[in-house]
């Protein structure tokens, strides 16, 4: 299954029909081709009431593929980054608390560019990948054009002693360093992408 966030609502790309659809309430659509995926798309961004759509096709990597087509695709990465002390690093852009993330650049690798983001996003020089982690997915709409985004994850490290410097020019109002129980205030004014890494890594 593939998961695509609207904002705070949900796009789950399936190949068990049957299970989704016994446990679970939504939007049920069986792919049949591109324009109608188009069509729907845009049909479910205006649908404000129903909070998770489900496209079945049998051929779940096919359907990805079709899903794709129908959307500028943007490479962004970012960073989970922990210090010395296991303290959490997290950002607050346009009042919203936010994870250092970005676009890639032109010829820059996603790993070179995630640590590029933190750097500049944080003012942190000393970083360190210790693995990818997952990636999400999220669309939005740019000038009426669709646009998917994937942000690829990495875990990193840093000794925790540098002096943090928000990247006001990317509306960075805050950076600061938080426990791991301090999480949970966090998520309750974050992004439904933030939510789905901060579970993946058992921090929620």
């Amino acid at each position: 299954m593939y998961k695509v966030f609207f904002n705070d609502r949900v796009v789950l790309l399936t190949d068990d029909f049957l299970r989704n659809f016994q446990a679970r309430y939504g939007l049920f659509y069986k792919y049949r081709n591109v324009d109608d995926l188009h069509e729907l798309i845009t049909f479910y961004r205006d649908l404000k009431r129903i909070d998770t759509l489900y496209i079945f096709h049998n051929d779940l990597d096919e359907l990805q593929e079709r899903f794709k087509s129908c959307f500028q695709v943007i490479e962004a990465a970012g960073g989970l980054v922990t210090d010395t002390k296991g303290r959490y690093l997290v950002i607050k852009r346009r009042g919203i608390w936010d994870l250092p993330k970005g676009k890639l650049n032109k010829g820059e690798t996603i790993p070179q560019a995630a640590l590029r983001e933190v750097s500049e996003e944080c003012g942190i020089k000393q970083l360190e990948i210790v693995e990818r982690m997952m990636s999400t997915w999220h669309c939005y709409w740019m000038d009426g054009q669709p646009v998917l985004k994937r942000t690829s994850w990495f875990e990193m490290v840093t000794p925790g002693d540098e002096k943090l410097i928000p990247q006001r020019d990317e509306d960075i109002t805050e950076v600061k360093w938080i426990s791991r129980q301090q999480m949970a205030e966090i998520s309750k004014n974050t992004y439904m992408t933030i939510i789905d890494l901060l579970k993946y890594k058992n921090l929620l």
